[in-house]
C-alpha cells in the first residue's frame, strides 16, 4: 500500500512539532513545506535530518522521495 500525502503529514507531525505542514504527492514522491521552531539556528542539512528522524524507517520503507522546504516560523512569515 502506498502512503498518502495525509499519512506522510501525520508521520512528520507525530515526530516533529510543526506550526505549519503541507504535504503533496502521488504515493511515492512527495513535496512538503515544513515550518517548525526546531529549525531555528539550524543549517539546511540539520533541518532535513530532523525531518528524516521524524519519518524514521518509513523513509526507506514507504516514502521513496521527499522534497522539502524547511522554514522557521519567522522565515515562513517573511516568505509567505
Amino acid at each position: 500500500m502506498l502512503p498518502t500525502p495525509e499519512l506522510v503529514r501525520q508521520y512528520i507531525a507525530a515526530g516533529l512539532a510543526c506550526t505549519h505542514l503541507e504535504v503533496e504527492g502521488d504515493g511515492q514522491h512527495f513535496n512538503a513545506v515544513i515550518v517548525s521552531d526546531a529549525f531555528t539556528g539550524k543549517r539546511l542539512i540539520q533541518r532535513h535530518q530532523l525531518v528524516y528522524a521524524a519519518l524514521g524507517d518509513r523513509m526507506r520503507e514507504e516514502v521513496h522521495a521527499l522534497s522539502m522546504k524547511t522554514l522557521t516560523p519567522e522565515e515562513f512569515a517573511r516568505n509567505g
